[in-house]
C-alpha cells in the first residue's frame, strides 16, 4: 500500500506541475500571442475549467473500474496532450490543448485520497492524506520554477515538451507496479450516470457546505496568486526564472506544514488551523503587495503556502468522508469545486485588474480568504 501511495503522490506531483507552470511564462505568452496578461490568463482558467469536469467523470469511473486503472490511463492522455501544447499556433488552440491536458491529468489527486481513505482508518487519515498531498505540493513548488526557468532556457514551447515527457514516464510507472493490482478492484456502483452520482451527493448538506468552503478556498487564493508573478515583474522587473522560483515558495511553505500537521492539530485543532490560516494568508499577500523591496516578497509567498494549507489539509480530511458510500465520487465533488473555484478566482482577479489594478485586486482577494477562513472557524460543524 505505502508504495502505490507514493507513486499516486508521484503521479500527483506531475499534475501540480502542470497545474502551475503558466503563471511564470505569461508575459511571455502575452508578448507572443500580442494580449493582455488577463487574456493569456485564460489558458489557466482553461485548465482549471477541465480539471472540474474530469473530477465529475472520474471520481464514478474509479469507483465502478478500479482507481489505479483510471488514474493510469488517463495519464497517457495526459502526456500527448501536453506535448501537443508546444504545437500551438495562436493562443486559442493553447487553450484547447491545455484544457485537454487537464481534462486527462485531473485524476491523481481525488482518486489517490479515495485510495487514502479506503485503505486508511478515519483516525489516521488527516496526517496520511497530508504526506500525501506532498506529492502535488512538491509539484506545485517545481511548477513555477519549472515554468520560469524552462521558459527563459528553451521557451514556451519547450516547457510544455518537458511536462508531456514526465506524464509520459510516471504513467508508464504507473502501469508496470500496479497493472496487477486492476483486476477485481472496480466495484459496480448504483446511479453509473456521472452526473446523477454527484447530484445525489450535492443533496446531502455537509457535501454541499466542503464544496462550497472548497469553491472559496481557491477563489480567493488563487485568484490572487495567478497573478503575483506578473504583479512582480511589472513593479520590480524581475526574470522569469527569479518570478518562478518566488512563486514555488508557496509549495515550500505547504511542504512546511506537512511536517508540523499533526502537532498543530494537536495545539490548536482544526477550528484554529482555518483561522489561523485565513489571518496569516491575508497578511502575507498584504506584505507581498506593499514591500518596497523583493525580496520580502520570498518568506511572505512561504507564509502564503503554510497558511493555505491550513485551510486545505483540513478540507481534504472532511471531504475524504462525506461520502463514504461512493467515495471517489464524493471527493471528485470536492475537488470539482476546488477547480472551480480556481477559474472562476482567476477570471474575476482577471477583470479586476484591469479596472482597479494589482495592488488593490491582490489586497481585496486576501481579505475574502480571511473571510473565509473566520467563516469556517465558526462552521466547521456543518462540513462533518
Amino acid at each position: 500500500m505505502r508504495e502505490t501511495i507514493f507513486l499516486l503522490a508521484l503521479a500527483s506531483a506531475i499534475s501540480g506541475i502542470a497545474l502551475r507552470v503558466v503563471e511564470p511564462m505569461l508575459p511571455r505568452l502575452a508578448d507572443d500571442f500580442a494580449t493582455s496578461i488577463s487574456g493569456a490568463a485564460a489558458v489557466i482558467t482553461a485548465f482549471a475549467l477541465a480539471y472540474m469536469v474530469g473530477q465529475l467523470i472520474y471520481g464514478p469511473l474509479g469507483d465502478r473500474f478500479g482507481k489505479l486503472r483510471v488514474v493510469t490511463l488517463s495519464l497517457f492522455g495526459a502526456a500527448a496532450a501536453s506535448a501537443g501544447c508546444a504545437l500551438a499556433q495562436d493562443l486559442g488552440s493553447l487553450t484547447a490543448l491545455r484544457f485537454l491536458t487537464a481534462l486527462f491529468a485531473s485524476s491523481p489527486v481525488s482518486l489517490g485520497m479515495a485510495y487514502i481513505g479506503d485503505h486508511v482508518p478515519i483516525a489516521e487519515r488527516q496526517p496520511v492524506i497530508a504526506r500525501f498531498v506532498a506529492g502535488t505540493i512538491i509539484g506545485q513548488t517545481l511548477g513555477p520554477l519549472a515554468g520560469g526557468l524552462f521558459t527563459d532556457l528553451l521557451g514556451w514551447r519547450g516547457t510544455f515538451l518537458f511536462v508531456g515527457a514526465a506524464f509520459a514516464v510516471v504513467s508508464s510507472v504507473l502501469l508496470l507496479r500496479t497493472g496487477s493490482q486492476w483486476a477485481g478492484s472496480g466495484r459496480a456502483v448504483s446511479g453509473g450516470n456521472p452526473y446523477t452520482v454527484h447530484l445525489r451527493l450535492l443533496a446531502v448538506p455537509r457535501v454541499r457546505y466542503v464544496a462550497a468552503a472548497s469553491f472559496g478556498n481557491t477563489f480567493f487564493f488563487f485568484g490572487a496568486y495567478s497573478f503575483l508573478g506578473a504583479f512582480l515583474r511589472l513593479k520590480f522587473d524581475l526574470n522569469l526564472t527569479l518570478i518562478g522560483a518566488l512563486l514555488a515558495g508557496v509549495g515550500v511553505g505547504s511542504l512546511l506544514y506537512t511536517l508540523v500537521v499533526t502537532r498543530l492539530l494537536h495545539a490548536i485543532g482544526q477550528r484554529g488551523l482555518v483561522a489561523c490560516g485565513g489571518a496569516i494568508c491575508c497578511g502575507c499577500y498584504a506584505l507581498t503587495v506593499l514591500t518596497p523591496v523583493w525580496v520580502i516578497a520570498v518568506p511572505a509567498v512561504i507564509g502564503m503556502g503554510f497558511s493555505f494549507y491550513m485551510l486545505q489539509n483540513t478540507l481534504q480530511a472532511k471531504a475524504s468522508e462525506m461520502a463514504p458510500q461512493a467515495r471517489a465520487a464524493g471527493v471528485s465533488t470536492y475537488v470539482s469545486a476546488w477547480s472551480l473555484g480556481q477559474a472562476a478566482g482567476v477570471a474575476t482577479m482577471g477583470i479586476a485588474v484591469e479596472s482597479a489594478g494589482y495592488a488593490p485586486s491582490i489586497i481585496a482577494f486576501g481579505l475574502g480568504y480571511l473571510a473565509l477562513g473566520l467563516w469556517l472557524r465558526g462552521n466547521l460543524h456543518r462540513l462533518s
